[in-house]
């Protein structure tokens, strides 16, 4: 991995500190984990908060992972 030169580090670190984001419409990772947990009912969005806490996986792997086990037990 290439390193990063003296002034490379000085204009990111620039970048970084000395600007203001700018904000988008675009929904981050964080919203798109609620959205995707508000289309389920109250039961089952507990139960896919908790299994995704106590695993430390992203609700969204949790859903997978149960979807790939229901089709190889139908398959």
């Amino acid at each position: 991995m290439k390193r990063m030169t003296l002034e490379e580090a000085k204009a990111l670190d620039d970048l970084l500190t000395e600007t203001d984001p700018e904000f988008t419409d675009i929904p981050g990772v964080f919203a798109k984990q609620h959205n995707l947990l508000d289309a389920l009912d109250v039961v089952s969005k507990n139960y896919i908060q908790t299994k995704s806490e106590a695993t430390h996986k992203p609700p969204a792997q949790i859903i997978g992972e149960m979807v790939r086990r229901e089709i190889a037990a139908v398959g």
